[in-house]
């Protein structure tokens, strides 16, 4: 038995712990109420709607109407209803269980999933940015929103030479700011639309003295929106480069496309209930399309107490197009973004590379991967940064360059080698200025993860891989005064073959629904040159990596393809994009991923690495309409209350017929549970040739037999409908998913399209 002091400190523990649970149910934070369709309010309804949740608001603040407009942030009217409220928990409970409440869930903050790309999909890079067979002029009257950290205006890559009037049907503002801030911000026929949310942000950290806000305005003070934004519709800058790196010409996907910029991220992240806002205010200001690069950590909650799900659910039911990124975990099953309606961008690479080399004494030069432009004229010591541990700190943890870890005396002058922690670009960064305090000549850093992602540093630097870093230790081991030099990074290309999948973008299966596969597709993500911001560093062009970079890349595309079918829906840009895309690589390979060069699969690229070009031309399509989501909703978790407040319709008819969440029009198809036999049906559209014919291929995945019925495709007539059957049968039941394709190759001048299988047999614990 415990003697009586540490029973005594036991129970105060106990007692302190209880206390802190006791006053956290009168602790206040923000909450989204989720009230889903609701009464679609228009400008004369948003006084109503607004009173409706103050009187909400009212009744769990003990009948005091001014607490409840105290407590209130946001009103969400436009796409679907809802509001925002600082509250308590018990509060937030009691809102729960009101008629008409979907979901209440806590403000969380969501994270930013943070050129020769172009030419490497075979999008010419020029002026004129025009495409044979297709005519791109109707971009100008395509209206992308991103939802990011703002943008900045003055930006070559947003300029509105030679761009026509806005157009008449936008709704959109364009917010200057606060009067007594900085922001100066402006709008031009390029940029026609700015709006910024600050609301989430200050409610939750507008106390805190870490976090200063630079810019009260849409105007961009990270750098991240301004990226994206010029990767999807940025117009064509002659000469962009980073420091010479990547130098040429440089313009988005889509560069005379509008944008128009809703700022939800600050310094220390987005919040949800910000993202609400935008997503709410887009939908009424008159977006096409709306590009989110970011999202919540893995795993993701359900859908319906995510802002982003619920946000792009309301604009794809408005017809707007979303395309989010997959997220940065790198690992099987973290993919982010899930929801059906959105198409989720996973990062893959291109052939060009910046490369540093490492110059050891002996003549030889090792590659590595660096932003670097300093050039060391001569070689110094090089030892390994657990040599010089400073203090209290361990050898082994001077190796990760740990604030304040390094000893000056022994690191001055010196080149150090480190190992990598796993995290951002930023992180490495800060090690580099570890490096730098400590007086040291250069950093070599040795990164096992092998993700190819090129830095700045704030010395001499470069990243090697943990082939040439054991190169580089066995080297220095075995010299006495061991020197190397690091050279200046320059760009090179072909180096790699390519594309392959990053090894930092997110995998899948999805973790909400298995039988829908994610990512959707591939874009380049690694080391992508494109605008920035100057008020970071002063400089106006950035090398950034990041599924963040692969999602305005499809955005891009996405955007094209609308100028050119401005009547198809969000499901129909989707399925063009998705099944156009291609598995293999420039030497007509599998796909591989980073850093193991393995065959890449469905979970690590969706349907593939996108062709901008076979997009615009799919010959046929997968469509699918809001009631093909109200149908998926009531097949999966959510009861038929929550189906009718979210869709307005109840799970009743045809809904009901759709049982299980497979039955979705997907352009791809997966059976995460696969008992012995199961069937599928889709439907396709006929977009290309009034006449003309499709031939299934399939490839089956291992053990299971695959079957199509039809099998060929006759269309008559444009814009006819096809439905054919997808039957499974397991022959030798696979251990786990196994994957395989399901192809219509067109006849004559129809194009071929295909669309990935994966399968997963159920094993029976019988003996």
């Amino acid at each position: 038995m415990a003697s009586s002091p540490g029973r005594a400190v036991f129970f105060l523990v106990l007692a302190l712990v209880l206390l802190g649970d006791l006053r956290c149910c009168s602790c206040s934070q923000v909450y989204v109420v989720y009230m889903g369709k609701g009464l679609q309010g228009n400008s004369d309804r948003q006084q109503d709607i607004m009173r409706l949740h103050h009187q909400m608001l009212t009744a769990v603040h003990d009948g005091s109407l001014e607490k409840a407009q105290t407590s209130h942030v946001y009103t969400y009217s436009s796409s679907f209803q809802g509001f925002a409220a600082k509250l308590n928990k018990e509060q937030a409970r009691r809102l729960a269980e009101m008629p008409g409440v979907v979901s209440v869930f806590p403000n969380t903050k969501r994270r930013l999933h943070t050129t020769h790309s172009w030419d490497f999909m075979g999008l010419s890079t020029n002026a004129e940015c025009e495409i044979p067979g297709f005519s791109t002029k109707n971009q100008e009257n395509v209206i992308v929103g991103f939802i990011d950290t703002g943008i900045w205006p003055e930006s070559p890559s947003f300029s509105d030479h030679g761009m026509p009037p806005v157009p008449k049907r936008w709704r959109g503002q364009c917010q200057r700011g606060e009067a007594n801030s900085p922001s100066n911000f402006t709008c031009n026929r390029k940029i026609i639309g700015g709006r910024y949310y600050l609301n989430g942000y200050q409610t939750e950290e507008g106390g805190s003295s870490k976090n200063v806000i630079k810019f009260i305005s849409p105007r961009d003070s990270s750098g991240h929106g301004s990226h994206t934004a010029s990767i999807a519709a940025g117009r064509f800058v002659r000469n962009m480069n980073y420091g010479g790196l990547g130098a040429g010409g440089g313009r988005g996907g889509a560069p005379m496309a509008r944008i128009a910029a809703y700022k939800t991220c600050w310094d220390s992240g987005c919040y949800d209930v910000d993202i609400l806002a935008a997503f709410d205010d887009a939908v009424r200001d008159g977006v096409d399309i709306i590009s989110v690069s970011l999202g919540p950590d893995y795993p993701q909650g359900d859908y319906f107490r995510d802002a982003i799900s619920i946000g792009s659910f309301h604009a794809t039911s408005k017809g707007i197009l979303v395309v989010s990124s997959a997220g940065n975990a790198g690992r099987q099953g973290s993919a982010t973004n899930l929801a059906p309606w959105m198409l989720t961008v996973a990062a893959g690479t291109t052939d060009r590379s910046f490369v540093a080399y490492i110059r050891l004494e002996n003549g030889t030069y090792i590659m590595g991967e660096s932003l670097s432009t300093y050039h060391m004229k001569t070689s110094v010591r090089t030892i390994p940064a657990s040599e010089v541990n400073a203090g209290y700190f361990t050898p082994y943890q001077s190796s990760f360059y740990l604030d304040s870890s390094l000893n000056r005396t022994k690191a001055r002058g010196k080149i150090l080698i480190c190992r990598r922690i796993r995290g951002s670009s930023e992180s490495r960064v800060s090690t580099s200025m570890v490096v730098k305090e400590a007086g040291a000549a250069g950093m070599i850093l040795i990164d096992e993860m092998g993700d190819h992602v090129a830095n700045h540093f704030a010395v001499p630097g470069t990243v090697v891989g943990k082939k040439m870093g054991d190169e580089i230790i066995s080297y220095i081991k075995s010299t006495r005064h061991a020197s190397t030099m690091i050279l200046a990074a320059k760009t090179i290309l072909g180096l790699r073959d390519g594309p392959r999948v990053a090894a930092f973008s997110s995998r899948g299966p999805s973790s909400l629904t298995p039988e829908i596969l994610k990512p959707d597709v591939t874009a380049p993500g690694l080391n992508i040159l494109a605008a920035w911001s100057p008020s970071k560093n002063n400089i106006h062009f950035n090398i950034l990596s990041g599924t963040s970079m692969a999602c305005p890349h499809v955005t891009g595309i996405a955007a094209l393809v609308k100028s050119i079918y401005p009547s198809w829906s969000p499901s129909a840009i989707k399925s063009a994009i998705m099944t156009t895309a291609t598995v293999l690589d420039k030497k007509r390979r599998t796909i591989a991923t980073d850093p193991d060069g393995k065959a890449a699969t469905p979970f690590d690229f969706g349907s593939g690495f996108m062709d901008p070009i076979k997009a615009l031309n799919p010959g046929i399509i997968f469509d699918a309409q809001p009631e093909d989501y109200r149908s998926f909703l009531c097949a999966t978790s959510h009861g038929d209350r929550s189906s009718h407040l979210i869709t307005g319709d109840n799970c009743t008819g045809s809904h009901r017929s759709s049982s299980s969440a497979t039955a979705l029009n997907y352009p791809s198809i997966t059976i995460p549970y696969l008992k012995k036999s199961y069937s599928v049906t889709r439907t396709v559209t006929n977009v290309g040739n009034p006449r003309s014919s499709y031939r299934c291929v399939v490839s089956a995945p291992r053990g299971i037999n695959v079957t199509v019925t039809p099998e060929v495709l006759n269309f008559e007539n444009y814009g006819v409908k096809k439905t054919f059957t997808v039957s499974f049968h397991v022959d030798v039941p696979p251990r786990g998913y196994v994957f395989g394709s399901l192809s219509w190759h067109g006849n004559g001048r129809d194009a071929n399209l295909a669309m990935p299988l994966a399968v997963k047999a159920e094993t029976s614990n019988k003996a």
